[in-house]
C-alpha cells in the first residue's frame, strides 16, 4: 500500500480499536448499578452478563476467520460494527435484565468479528516492516479506550443526576436525558456506544481498505489440521492457559468495584470506577514496560515474576485494608498486562505446524471472560464475595505454572545487560 494512501486508513484502525475497547472494557463500573437497579437476587446473575459477553467469542472466533476466507474483509468488519450497533440500541431502547444478557450476547459476537479481521487489515494497511510497532500502537490505543470509558461513566452518572441535571444547560445531556429513564442514568452509556457504531459503520462504509491475504498464522486450517492439533496435549494446556488469563483479567476487573463498595463501603460511581479506569491505564503502562523487559529477560522468566507478585497483590487486595485494596486492584492490571502476549507466543512457538488453526483454538480461549467471572459468582453466592475473588489465585497460579513448564522452540531473543552497557560505551 502507498505510503501517502495508508496513514488515513491507519487512523480509521485505531479508532476501530478505541471503539471496541471503549465498548468491551465497561462492565466492571456497572455491574454494582445493574444488581441494584434490576434488583438481582444473587451475584450469579450478574455474572451471566460477562458470561453471555465472551460466550459469543467462544461462538464466532473461528467462524469470523472463515468468512474473512469467503466474503472478506469489509462485509466482516461491516457485519462485525453493525452487530454491536444493534445489540446497543435494543438495551439502550429496552433497558431490562434479560435484553442486557441479549445484548451482550449480540455485541460479544460482532467484536469477535472485528477482532478477527483488524489484526490482519493493520499489518496490511501499516506494512509488514512496521507490524510491530503499529501492533503496540493499538495496544496502547486500546489500552487507552479502556481508561477513558469508566470515567466517562462516572461524568455522565454525575451529569444525569436529578440534583446536577439541569434541561437546557446542554444540548447533549439534554438528548441523553429525553432518551433515558431517569432512574437508570447509566443506561445512557449505551446510547453514547450506539452513536459511537454509527460513526464506525460510516467510514467502514465509506473508506477504502486494502485487500487482506492472511497469512499462515491467521488463516483457519482443514478440519484435518484442527483434529491433529486437539490431540497434542500442549495444545489444551495453553488453551488452558489463555482461558485463565482472561478469567484473571475479568475476573479482577468485573468485580473488583462491587468488592470495594461491599467490603469497604467505597462508591461504585465515583471511586470504584476509577479504580477500574486506572486498572485498565496500568495495563497499557505495564505493556509499555513489557516490551523492554522481553529484550532484558526469557519471557519464561517473566511470567513466572509477573504471576508471583500478582498474587501478592491480589492478597493485599482481598485481605488488606481499604487503601491497600485501592492501591493493589489497579497494579494488578500492570502485573498481568504482558501475561497474554507471552503465553500465546509460547504456544505458537511450541506448534511446528498449524500455526493459524492453533491461534483459533487460542483465541476460542477468550471463553475464559464468560468462565471466570461465572464461576467467580457461583463461588461467592455459596461462601461470600471475597472467597469466590480467591478464584483468582488458581488461575494466576496455573499462568506462574506455564512459565514453569513451557519449552517452545524459539526463546525470545534477549540482550544481556552487560553487552549493552558495552554498546552504550
Amino acid at each position: 500500500m502507498k505510503r501517502q494512501n495508508r496513514y488515513f486508513p491507519l487512523v480509521c484502525i485505531m479508532m476501530f480499536w478505541f471503539t471496541i475497547s471503549f465498548i468491551t472494557n465497561i462492565l466492571g463500573p456497572l455491574i454494582p448499578e445493574i444488581i441494584d437497579n434490576f434488583q438481582l437476587k444473587d451475584l450469579a446473575m450478574a455474572g451471566f452478563i460477562p458470561t453471555s459477553f465472551f460466550l459469543a467469542y467462544a461462538v464466532m472466533s473461528i467462524p469470523a476467520g472463515l468468512l474473512i476466507d469467503r466474503l472478506g474483509e469489509k462485509p466482516v468488519l461491516f457485519t462485525g460494527f453493525l452487530m454491536p450497533f444493534i445489540g446497543s440500541m435494543l438495551f439502550a431502547c429496552f433497558p431490562c435484565y434479560e435484553v442486557l444478557l441479549a445484548s451482550s450476547f449480540i455485541i460479544g459476537l460482532g467484536m469477535a468479528m472485528l477482532q478477527t479481521v483488524i489484526n490482519p487489515l493493520q499489518r496490511v494497511v501499516g506494512g509488514e516492516e512496521n507490524y510491530a510497532f503499529v501492533a503496540e500502537l493499538a495496544q496502547f490505543v486500546f489500552g487507552a479506550a479502556s481508561f477513558v470509558s469508566p470515567l466517562v461513566y462516572t461524568w455522565l452518572i454525575h451529569a444525569l443526576s436529578p440534583d446536577m441535571y439541569k434541561p437546557g444547560n446542554n444540548a447533549l445531556l439534554d438528548t441523553l436525558a429525553s432518551l433515558t429513564p431517569m432512574e437508570l442514568p447509566w443506561v445512557s452509556l449505551y446510547w453514547v456506544f450506539t452513536a459511537l457504531l454509527a460513526v464506525m459503520l460510516i467510514i467502514v462504509a465509506c473508506v477504502r481498505f486494502p485487500h487482506i491475504e492472511l497469512r499462515e498464522d491467521e488463516r483457519s486450517g482443514s478440519s484435518a489440521s484442527y483434529f491433529n492439533l486437539f490431540r497434542q496435549g500442549y495444545v489444551w494446556l495453553f488453551f488452558l492457559g489463555i482461558f485463565c488469563y482472561v478469567g484473571t483479567e475479568q475476573g479482577t476487573s468485573v468485580f473488583m468495584s462491587t468488592f470495594l463498595e461491599h467490603y469497604h463501603g467505597i462508591d461504585p460511581r465515583t471511586v470504584g470506577a476509577q479504580c477500574i479506569s486506572w486498572f485498565w491505564g496500568s495495563m497499557t503502562i505495564g505493556c509499555l514496560a513489557g516490551m523492554l523487559l522481553l529484550k532484558l529477560v526469557d519471557s519464561r522468566r517473566l511470567l513466572q515474576i509477573s504471576g508471583l507478585i500478582s498474587m501478592l497483590l491480589l492478597t493485599a487486595a482481598l485481605f488488606g485494608t481499604a487503601d491497600m485494596a485501592i492501591i493493589a486492584f489497579p497494579a494488578i492490571g500492570c502485573c498481568i498486562s504482558m501475561m497474554y502476549s507471552i503465553v500465546f507466543s509460547l504456544a505458537l512457538n511450541t506448534a511446528t505446524a498449524n500455526h493459524g488453526s492453533f491461534a483459533g483454538i487460542l483465541c476460542t480461549g477468550i471463553v475464559g471472560g464468560a468462565g471466570g467471572p461465572l464461576l467467580i459468582s457461583l463461588l461467592a453466592d455459596a461462601t461470600d464475595l471475597r472467597t469466590g475473588m480467591c478464584l483468582i489465585f488458581l488461575f494466576m497460579g496455573y499462568l506462574t505454572f506455564i512459565g514453569c513448564w513451557a519449552h517452545p522452540l524459539i526463546n525470545n531473543k534477549t540482550i544481556a545487560l552487560k553487552e549493552l552497557f558495552k554498546r552504550k560505551k
